[in-house]
């Protein structure tokens, strides 16, 4: 079985949460007697999603949107990921309590586009240093300090309930 999860990030931290991911994805299907095979790539150097099995899409989230090569990589696969089962993840919200809270329109589009198994939403991380002038603006607006909110624990248990899925329901 072979699981592709592809993550548009802009300073890695969502790239971070991918990588964890696909780490426990793949335990979590070993645990269950699968022999799996998990690529983390990012969308852009994805040119067909046919050889997969099942497929994990995310991507951070700015002003309220996905990052175009999220966008453009659901949008081109759109009919593959509807035939398989996909999960999508947003990253992005910061600070305690995580703002902003609400869910990106994108992802709720995509949802029903491509008939996600799930979305979920997890905390970013806010490295002023790395931002750049607009979103260091957009940052101070929100009044979030710098740090990383990023909860692995809770990407790992999705992890773990996405291979219990695959175990339940296998794909072809």
């Amino acid at each position: 079985m072979r699981i592709l999860v592809t993550v548009a990030t802009r300073h890695g931290a969502t790239a971070g949460l991918g990588e964890e991911l696909g780490t426990r994805l793949y335990e979590g299907l070993h645990e269950h007697g699968i022999e799996a095979y998990v690529d983390v790539i990012e969308p852009g150097h994805v040119e067909s999603v046919d050889r997969y099995d099942a497929v994990v899409l995310g991507s951070a989230v700015y002003m309220g949107r996905w990052l175009e090569p999220a966008r453009r990589f659901a949008k081109k696969h759109a009919d593959a990921l509807a035939a398989r089962p996909t999960w999508l993840f947003s990253s992005g919200p910061i600070g305690e309590p995580p703002r902003p809270a609400d869910e990106p329109a994108d992802a709720s589009n995509l949802v029903r586009a491509i008939n996600a198994r799930g979305h979920r939403v997890f905390p970013g991380r806010i490295d002023r240093g790395a931002l750049g002038l607009g979103e260091r603006a957009v940052v101070r607006s929100l009044h979030v300090p710098d740090g990383d909110f990023r909860d692995f624990d809770a990407v790992q248990a999705w992890a773990l309930d996405i291979a219990a899925a695959i175990a339940v329901e296998p794909v072809a």
